[in-house]
Order: structure tokens, then C-alpha cells, then sequence
């Protein structure tokens, strides 16, 4: 390593383990932006399934190396998914990855003197947008789910006129309408569909008929809908059951249903029951993309497509982003430059103290090891 850059912050990025996990946490573009104030280590073929070749993360200026070398001289590293065996990663070392709700990997990276700043835990403000790599990554999820969607239907999505005869166009809703129902909506109109879009909060109607599509709302009363962060409300046990008998006359029309309601921290809210599914017409596609914390319909089996009797067809991905790789690593990089340039000031000091909303909220209570910051920060002293 140069002599000239020994004293900055030194920032990993791994190579990906999880099975069909083909993003990368940073882009060679980013990598180059971020090497003004920081030393950037990338894992050997980290980028190669998104489209990123070891050469050019090279030209962007970054040392690749084996996965031991760059745990060992990072002292802070950017994934996506958090790695499989955190007791390898360097004691007092700060981690910036997915699995901020998750109560194993806080125990065992507590144990290791490791930081987490998970990336769940970013608030919902302005200042945070650029970092929130859940509503990038959606958009990719929202798009894909309705390519995959259109993959797996008997029926095409636009109206076909021809001489043997004309074709209508398919009809489409979407369950939820964040930041992934509304770019499913968007993704499915512009392929033909008739587009419908539903959820609890009331506030969502302008932005689903923004979109073309007619906002489906039942006549069921709910808790207080909106929650925190612009996320909608956890609703009561009998609330659910009313809402989903409400939905099921909505639903059994549809061609292509596109799920994506999620509490954070809690299961996903069930909107998609057995008597539901016996409903649809045959054929139709549900895509759950809640299928990680526990789907919206009964029927789901998280990374497997399930096929009723009736012939249903129920897809389960829990990775819809890594069908766009490049593109949505293009996305959670850009969030993680912004992130880094947030935490690494001009002069290359890691910040990770004081109110700042956001690294009150990244840290979670956790106090970093006051080792690492005192020894990063000795070492810029001139």
C-alpha cells in the first residue's frame, strides 16, 4: 500500500456468499469517487457476476486481494448480505451491511467487538434518501417481479389485435404500494396491463392513480394506518381477516398479483388466504416479494415457484434484485458511496459519534470501539 494514502480510513468490499446473490455492495464508478479520502480493498471477482471485471475495480483505484486480505486490512467493510462466518471479521472493526433486525448476527458480531451499521435501521428523511439502499433495491424488485410475473402466465399482458383475432389486455394489481407496488404498477402498465393498485394507507391513492391505475380500497375499518417512516400500520388478527375478505372479490379478476406489503422487524401481514387462492381463475400469477419475512399469500415457499391444483402459480424469490444485477449494484453502491461520504469527512475522519439522526439511528445504541476510531483518527494527525 502507497505511502501517501497510509494514513486514510481502509474500506473492504466482499465478494457476495449467499447462493444467487449476484450484486456487489460498490461499483468501480463509486470505488474511484471514494478514493480521495479512503483506501478501497475489494475481494477478488467481487463484481464479476454484476457485470464489474477484478481490471476495472483496479483502474478505479482499489487493491484487489484475497477475502482474508481484505478483512484483515479493512477497518470497515461494505456488503450487501452480511458475511456467513462474522467471527472471522476483524475485532473492532465496523460493518456496514443488511441484517440490522437480526438478533443472531447482533450477538455474534457483539461478541467479535465488531460495529454494525445495518442498513435497515436508516431513517426515512431527506437527508437519508441517497443512502436507502431498501427503496432502490424495491424499484429493481418491483420491476422484476413483473417481468417474472409475465414469464410465468398462459396470458400475454398488452391487447394483440390480429387477423385470427384480438387478444385482451391482462389485469394486474399490486399489494402494497411502497416503493416496489408503485414501480410494478409503472412496469406492468407499460407492457399493456390494466393496472390496479391497493393498500391500507389512504395517502397511497394519489400516488397509484398518478400511475394510471385505479387505487383499490375496501370498505373495511383499520387501525391507523400509517406508521412511523411512512410504513404502513400493523393491523389486529380479525382486521387482517375482514381486509382479506374484503380483497378476494378484487383479487379473482386478476391475472397477475404483485405482493410486497412488509411491517419492518415483524412477519409480513398474510393478505392471501386459502379460500382467497381457490378464487382466482386459473392461471393466474402471484409474485410475493415478501417471501423472505413470511409472504403475503398462505401458499408461499420462500426461492420456490408452488402450483395449486387449480394451477395457480405462486413465485417465491426472496433475491428479485439479482435479476438486474448490474443495474440494481449500480443502485445499492451509489447508496453506499453516499453513506460513506456521509461518515468519512473531507479530511478522511470517520465519524460515528455525536446526534446525527442518522448515525444515532445506524448505531442502535451500539458504542463503537473506541480503539479503531482513536487509532484512524491518530493516525491522520500530521
Amino acid at each position: 500500500m502507497s505511502a501517501i494514502n497510509s494514513h486514510l480510513l481502509q474500506v473492504g468490499v466482499l465478494r457476495e456468499q449467499r447462493p444467487g446473490e449476484r450484486r456487489v455492495a460498490m461499483v468501480p464508478h463509486d470505488i474511484r469517487r471514494l478514493s480521495v479520502k479512503a483506501v478501497l480493498l475489494a475481494e477478488r471477482e467481487a463484481g464479476r457476476d454484476a457485470g464489474f471485471p477484478d481490471n476495472v475495480y483496479v483502474e478505479a483505484g482499489a487493491r484487489v486481494t484475497s477475502r482474508g486480505d481484505v478483512i484483515a486490512g479493512s477497518e470497515l467493510l461494505v456488503t450487501i448480505r452480511p458475511p456467513e462466518a462474522p467471527q472471522a471479521l476483524r475485532p473492532g472493526s465496523i460493518l456496514i451491511s443488511l441484517g440490522g433486525r437480526d438478533d443472531d448476527l447482533a450477538s455474534a458480531l457483539r461478541a467479535r467487538s465488531v460495529t454494525h451499521l445495518g442498513l435497515e435501521r436508516l431513517p426515512r428523511t431527506t437527508r437519508a434518501q441517497s443512502m436507502d439502499v431498501l427503496s432502490s433495491q424495491a424499484a429493481i424488485a418491483g420491476y422484476a417481479a413483473v417481468l417474472e410475473g409475465a414469464r410465468a402466465l398462459d396470458v400475454l399482458l398488452p391487447m394483440l389485435t390480429t387477423a385470427a383475432g384480438s387478444i385482451k389486455p391482462a389485469k394486474m394489481i399490486a399489494l402494497g404500494a411502497g416503493v416496489a407496488g408503485l414501480q410494478a404498477i409503472a412496469t406492468a402498465r407499460r407492457l399493456g396491463a390494466i393496472t390496479h393498485g391497493f393498500d391500507v394507507r389512504e395517502a397511497a391513492r394519489e400516488q397509484v392513480e398518478s400511475l394510471g391505475a385505479k387505487f383499490v380500497f375496501p370498505n373495511v375499518e383499520m387501525a391507523p394506518a400509517e406508521a412511523a417512516g411512512g410504513y404502513a400500520a400493523e393491523q389486529s388478527a380479525d382486521q387482517l381477516t375482514r381486509l382479506r375478505r374484503a380483497l378476494a372479490e378484487h383479487l379473482a379478476p386478476m391475472q397477475l398479483i404483485v405482493t410486497s406489503a412488509q411491517i419492518p422487524g415483524k412477519p409480513a401481514p398474510l393478505l392471501i388466504d386459502e379460500q382467497t387462492i381457490a378464487a382466482l381463475q386459473p392461471g393466474t400469477v402471484i409474485v410475493d416479494l415478501a417471501a423472505e419475512s413470511g409472504g403475503n399469500c398462505l401458499a408461499t415457499r420462500p426461492d420456490e415457484t408452488v402450483t395449486t391444483r387449480a394451477g395457480i402459480r405462486i413465485l417465491g424469490q426472496t433475491n428479485m434484485p439479482s435479476a438486474a444485477a448490474t443495474d440494481a449494484s449500480r443502485l445499492v453502491s451509489g447508496n453506499a458511496r453516499a453513506l460513506l461520504d456521509h461518515l468519512i469527512d473531507d479530511s478522511g475522519r470517520l465519524r460515528l459519534e455525536g446526534d446525527d439522526p442518522i448515525i444515532v439511528a445506524l448505531l442502535a445504541g451500539q458504542t463503537p470501539t473506541r480503539a479503531l476510531v482513536s487509532a484512524v483518527q491518530e493516525d491522520r494527525q500530521p
